[in-house]
């Protein structure tokens, strides 16, 4: 097994060109490869693996990005997801990704144990509109999470809709709220 540094012919190597390739870690995961020589020196080379470089999106370079925390990355339905290590206390939370909702885990420390799979953690929505991408990402708690269970989460959910074309209908119609 090669040593991290070592530096061969590509075609020694399974390259179908002889150039020099050299035998390196990922920056993320650690997992080992070989990569063109040449190519650390490149403005955009991040270090990262295959693997790691196709989960880059919102992140940046090695996991820091937007969010301005390591293994923090935003999903597409808004929400922000954090990635936790197998040995954390909360990993029985985790998904198949190794990732937690961060909405959940802020719940789950606060209270100071894992949250099981039927329980829900509600946005109540108090300083965004309801549904936005800032009400989503507002995971300030108790102010604006609250713990329930998957039916009582519906009812809410329907009571809140149902006000809201309450509303809609009254400003249609001239009312005043």
């Amino acid at each position: 097994m090669p040593e991290v540094g070592d530096i061969r012919k590509g075609n020694e190597v399974g390259y179908c060109t002889p150039v020099k390739v050299i035998w390196e870690a990922c920056v993320d995961c650690g997992k080992e490869r070989w990569i063109p020589l040449n190519r650390d020196t490149r403005p955009h080379f991040t270090g990262l693996c295959y693997k790691c470089s196709r989960h880059l999106g919102n992140r940046g370079a090695s996991g820091w990005g937007r969010s301005g925390v390591r293994h923090k990355y935003i999903i597409p339905r808004g929400y922000w997801e954090i990635k936790l290590d197998p040995d954390d206390f909360f990993y029985p939370m985790a998904n198949k990704r190794h990732c937690v909702l961060e909405h959940r885990l802020v719940v789950a420390k606060a209270l100071g144990r894992n949250l099981h799979r039927w329980e829900v953690v509600h946005h109540k929505g108090v300083k965004y509109p309801k549904g936005s991408i800032e009400d989503k990402q507002d995971n300030r708690y108790p102010e604006n999470l609250q713990l329930v269970s998957e039916d009582r989460h519906t009812q809410i959910t329907l009571i809140e809709r149902r006000i809201k074309f309450l509303e809609k209908l009254l400003t249609e119609n001239g009312v005043r709220i």
